[in-house]
């Protein structure tokens, strides 16, 4: 297995419907679940699919991206031989036209003649899902396919496809022949002359492409059956590690169905909520169906329902934010939010 699947991470989507979250970030890097960002999932499916070859592809606001990963240790993936691969785009578009991820690959055609391994598995980066690639592999071997393209249950593509690594190096030299940018063109042109299957996966997956559908995710995680499926005893998502202390709750605090990250002060109430590292909460606050990223600041009396907070935000005393569960209030990395701002 180790030097039959290569793993290919396509990290160059950019979703509008998510713009006040990715300002200073990639779509890879985004936090979820209190200590994770959205790429770990597909990383730790692949490093628990026996994968020891990662490349990923990433477009633009990379830092976060590259802090977050560093030699890929946290995965098993700071080797000698294959290991964890980083491209950054060298491609810059002045006229804001969109590239396809194929010009990128194309862009580093070394690593893909260099590698040993047969196959090749090409995914996004921002589907939330535990899957192991293994029998998706034996299937497609033994089905006669060019191309294995993953579905969900309900029919829809997961933007997940399985190919001949010889194959995807074909695509890449002919793709300005054949017009193609990206697997997705390859599978919907009618005229091709490849073999293309489904594969049906029956597990949890939910693709982050709005904010809706990012603070809906979220919420369902508080659900402990939707947790379960998740986040599997024998099959981890890792991520990177923290040393932090404990959680400090302070007296008259009070927390219900809350997932609570390390290295925070409750002074408040907090619940149906999802709090990263680092946050405090003071006294009398009130944070009920919130996401708060990571080191924000909550002083006294403040009234937070439906809102999501990005890194490094404050919320100075007494302020009073209410959103929905269709349109959550982002406040955006960094920025201060006062009581006198919402009056």
């Amino acid at each position: 297995m180790k030097r039959k699947l290569l793993g290919v991470i396509d990290a160059t989507t950019y979703h509008e419907d998510l713009e006040d979250l990715l300002t200073h970030r990639s779509l890879a890097a985004l936090p979820f679940a209190g200590r994770y960002r959205i790429i770990d999932f597909v990383l730790s499916n692949m490093v628990n699919s026996g994968i020891r070859s990662v490349a990923i592809f990433p477009k633009m606001q990379y830092r976060s991206l590259m802090d977050h990963l560093g030699s890929g240790k946290n995965w098993d993936l700071n080797r000698k031989r294959d290991g964890l691969f980083f491209f950054p785009s060298p491609i810059v578009d002045n006229d804001g036209n969109k590239i396809g991820s194929f010009e990128h690959f194309a862009a580093n055609m070394d690593f893909f003649k260099r590698s040993t391994q047969e196959y090749a598995i090409i995914s996004n980066c921002y589907t939330v899902f535990n899957m192991d690639f293994r029998p998706i592999l034996d299937w497609h071997r033994h089905s006669s396919c060019d191309i294995t393209e993953i579905h969900h249950e309900n029919g829809s593509s997961m933007e997940m496809y399985l190919i001949k690594t010889s194959l995807l190096i074909k695509l890449l030299e002919t793709r300005n022949e054949t017009g193609y940018t990206c697997m997705r063109d390859v599978v919907q042109d009618f005229d091709h002359q490849y073999t293309v299957c489904h594969y049906d996966y029956n597990g949890y997956a939910v693709m982050i492409d709005t904010i809706e559908n990012y603070f809906s995710t979220s919420m369902n995680l508080l659900k402990t059956d939707v947790w379960k499926q998740l986040f599997l005893k024998d099959s981890p998502i890792f991520t990177k590690v923290k040393d932090e202390p404990p959680t400090k709750y302070v007296k008259g605090s009070f927390v219900k169905n809350a997932m609570i990250a390390n290295g925070c002060v409750i002074s408040g109430t907090v619940e149906n909520s999802i709090i990263s590292r680092g946050v405090k909460i003071g006294k009398g606050a009130v944070i009920k169906n919130c996401i708060i990223m990571q080191k924000c600041q909550i002083e006294d009396n403040c009234y937070l329902d439906s809102v999501i907070l990005d890194k490094d935000v404050k919320i100075e005393a007494g302020t009073h934010l209410t959103g929905s569960a269709r349109s959550p209030f982002v406040v955006r990395k960094g920025m201060k939010q006062g009581a006198l701002m919402n009056s």
